[in-house]
C-alpha cells in the first residue's frame, strides 16, 4: 500500500484527510510543528513527524509515493504579501522540488476555489475561468495563484494535480477556522449576515476528492471540490433549523460593509493587523458560486448534503475532542 506524506495534518482538512487515508489502508506520515496539536485518531499506520515546512525531507521522500501539500497561511489579517508567499508559494516550490528529486510519484497541491473565476447561480464559476480581479487583490488568493502557475509550468517533471476546495465545514475544526461562520450565528438572538453568498462543501467530501484525484486525476489538471451554492441568508436559515433556534435575521447593507472595509484599510495602513479590509468586505457582497461538474464527471464524486457538514461541525463544537 502507498505511503502518503501530508502537510497541514493537524488542520480541519488535514485531520479528515488523514482519517480517510488510514481507513483505506494507506500509510501516512503527517508533518506537525507539535505532535500535541494533532487531535485526530491515532493509528498504527500513522507517523507524526515534528518539523517545519522548510526542513530537508529528501531522505524521507525516498520512501514516499505521494505528497499532499495541504498546509497554508489563511489568516486574513496579515499585512504583507510576503507573509503569505513564504508558506503558500515558496514552501510549495521547495517541497515540489524535493519530491521531483526523490522520484515521488505524485504531488497533490491543495489550493483554493478563489484562484478560479467565480460566477452567479445562472453562470457558475469553473476550472476554466481565470480568477476575478477582486481575488487577485487578495494576498491569500494571489499567493495560491502564483504557486499554481509554478506547478503547472513544471508538471512534466512529476505527476501534478491541483485541487480547489470551496468553503469547507465539518468536524475537527479545532482553531476554529472556517467554522467561525457557524459560531457567529449559533446561540445568538440576532444574526447579522452579509448580502452575498458562497459555495459550501463538507470537509469529508474534500478529503475523499483528494484521494480520488490522487488515484484518478490527470496530471496538470485542476479539480474544483464544491457542493452547495448558498446565500449567507439561506446558510444561516439552514443553521437555525439544525440547532433549533429562531433569531432575528438582519442583512448588513453593502454600504456598511464597505465603510468597515475602509476603516480596516486605515488600521492596516498604520500597522495594525486586522481581517477587516475593503477587499474582504467586497467579497462578502458577491455571489461567489462554483460548479462541481468536472469532479463529478472525472473523479466520480458524490457530494453529501451540506446539512451533514453543519451537523458534524455543530456536534464537534458541542463536544470537542480534547
Amino acid at each position: 500500500m502507498k505511503h502518503i506524506f501530508i502537510t497541514g495534518i493537524s488542520g480541519l482538512l488535514g485531520t479528515n484527510l488523514c482519517h480517510e487515508l488510514l481507513d483505506k489502508g494507506y500509510y501516512v506520515t503527517g508533518l506537525v510543528r507539535d505532535k500535541n496539536s494533532y487531535i485526530g485518531n491515532t493509528h498504527e499506520n500513522l507517523n507524526l513527524l515534528e518539523g517545519q515546512l522548510f526542513d530537508d525531507f529528501s531522505s524521507l521522500f525516498k520512501t514516499i509515493d505521494v505528497v499532499i501539500h495541504a498546509a497554508a497561511v489563511t489568516n486574513q489579517g496579515l499585512l504583507d504579501y510576503s507573509d503569505y508567499w513564504a508558506i503558500n508559494c515558496n514552501a510549495t516550490k521547495q517541497l515540489y522540488t524535493t519530491a521531483i528529486l526523490c522520484n515521488v510519484e505524485r504531488f497533490i497541491f491543495v489550493s483554493s476555489a478563489n484562484t478560479l473565476g467565480y460566477g452567479t447561480l445562472k453562470q457558475l464559476g469553473n476550472e476554466k475561468k481565470q480568477a476575478n480581479n477582486l481575488f487577485k487583490q487578495s494576498y491569500y488568493a494571489k499567493s495560491k495563484i502564483e504557486a499554481e502557475k509554478y506547478l503547472v509550468r513544471n508538471k512534466y517533471k512529476i505527476e501534478t494535480i491541483i485541487v480547489n476546495p470551496t468553503f469547507m465545514l465539518g468536524a475537527y475544526d479545532s482553531k476554529p477556522s472556517s467554522g467561525k461562520i457557524i459560531l457567529i450565528g449559533w446561540n445568538k438572538k440576532v444574526v447579522f449576515y452579509p448580502p452575498g453568498g458562497k459555495n459550501f462543501v463538507h470537509v469529508k467530501d474534500v478529503a475523499i476528492g483528494i484521494i480520488k484525484a490522487m488515484n484518478k486525476g490527470v496530471s496538470g489538471e485542476k479539480y474544483l471540490l464544491a457542493n452547495k451554492n448558498l446565500s449567507y441568508k439561506t446558510f444561516y436559515k439552514t443553521l437555525n433549523q439544525i440547532v433549533d433556534q429562531n433569531p432575528i435575521m438582519v442583512e448588513i447593507p453593502k454600504s456598511v460593509l464597505v465603510l468597515f472595509g475602509y476603516c480596516g484599510n486605515l488600521l492596516r495602513k498604520i500597522g495594525i493587523k486586522s481581517s477587516l479590509s475593503l477587499i474582504n468586505m467586497k467579497i462578502l457582497c458577491i455571489e461567489n458560486y462554483f460548479s462541481n461538474k468536472k469532479s463529478v464527471k472525472h473523479l466520480n464524486m458524490e457530494y453529501q448534503p451540506i446539512e451533514n457538514a453543519l451537523n458534524d461541525a455543530v456536534d464537534y463544537f458541542s463536544n470537542p475532542k480534547n
